[in-house]
């Protein structure tokens, strides 16, 4: 067992597991990132080794949005008290959309017991496979848009269409969220075209990962999506459409250095008895307008400021 004795092997099979580990010193910089935390976030550890977790790197963010480090920061209170926490948020991913995880974080103490830094583990809360596999059978149907990897229009108004149908044989509820993301002609001017299509796919796969296997979304128009909710009431739309605003509100995006924002504004619709198509869409564009108009509201508009609102 004398090769047990070797710290490297204790490092190497750190580095080698699927879960994400991350070790920072006590300034908070980034001491060890192992494969897990690579293929989690997207960030190789030549990225993130030796820079401090201040520079959002990552950007941690909960269901009230992103963390800080104030007091109630779950790192810094384990820093101060040292005891163990568990805390359900999102990383925001090397391509800009945020990844839900379960970080549960410990501290570190030297031989003395004094802390010295904290060892970070996170896991992955999602099930990518259904994702993956709904892509792999809109691409294979020919359904899905091309820029962004979710339903392209013609398949998004046909599923509208169908619920529709079910709605008035079977009544079965169901809702949309209708997305727009702003500031398209901005980024277009000032980026190009190639950096509107990568703020296009975060938008599109970080709401698509917000949402349950059965729902739906798609490019409505160029810079639109609509996200079909199946089999949920009003109130149930609602919530969504909330949850949307915020998840959404975690994902950015770097561009050749610039920190680009991802600002859209959210609106909702509930499916009613003799609805047609129109003016379900209609009530959802009336709500997302009266969000845009009072930001703070239930499903506002969600602006995440960046380097780059300077430029505006």
């Amino acid at each position: 067992m004398s090769e047990f004795q070797n710290p490297e092997i204790f490092r190497t099979v750190l580095d080698s597991l699927q879960t994400g580990v991350n070790v920072v010193d006590r300034n908070g910089r980034i001491f060890f990132w192992n494969q897990g935390a690579e293929r989690i976030t997207g960030h190789m550890r030549h990225d993130v080794v030796g820079r401090p977790c201040r520079d959002n790197i990552l950007v941690h963010c909960n269901d009230r949005g992103c963390v800080d480090c104030g007091a109630s920061c779950p790192f810094r209170l384990t820093m101060l008290d040292g005891r163990p926490r568990e805390s359900r948020i999102r990383l925001r991913h090397r391509d800009g959309h945020p990844v839900p995880v379960l970080m549960r974080i410990v501290a570190v103490r030297d031989a003395h017991g004094s802390i010295i830094g904290l060892a970070e583990s996170f896991e992955e809360q999602r099930l990518a496979s259904d994702g993956d596999r709904r892509q792999q059978s809109l691409a294979a149907s020919g359904c899905m848009d091309e820029v962004t990897g979710v339903a392209n229009h013609e398949f998004t108004q046909f599923r509208l269409g169908e619920n529709l149908a079910s709605l008035a044989q079977y009544h079965l509820p169901f809702g949309i969220i209708y997305i727009q993301v702003n500031r398209v002609e901005h980024f277009q001017a000032t980026y190009g075209r190639q950096a509107v299509d990568a703020i296009l796919r975060v938008v599109a796969q970080t709401v698509r990962d917000s949402l349950r296997p059965s729902d739906l979304v798609g490019r409505w128009t160029g810079d639109q999506f609509l996200a079909i909710l199946t089999e949920c009431d009003s109130a149930g739309v609602q919530r969504t459409a909330e949850r949307v605003c915020k998840v959404v509100a975690c994902a950015g995006l770097r561009w050749w250095g610039d920190e680009l924002s991802v600002s859209t504004s959210v609106g909702w619709g509930s499916a009613r008895a003799g609805d047609t198509s129109d003016t379900l869409l209609q009530r959802a564009r009336c709500s997302l307008q009266q969000a845009s108009r009072q930001p703070g509201a239930a499903a506002a508009a969600v602006t995440k400021k960046g380097p780059d609102s300077a430029k505006s």
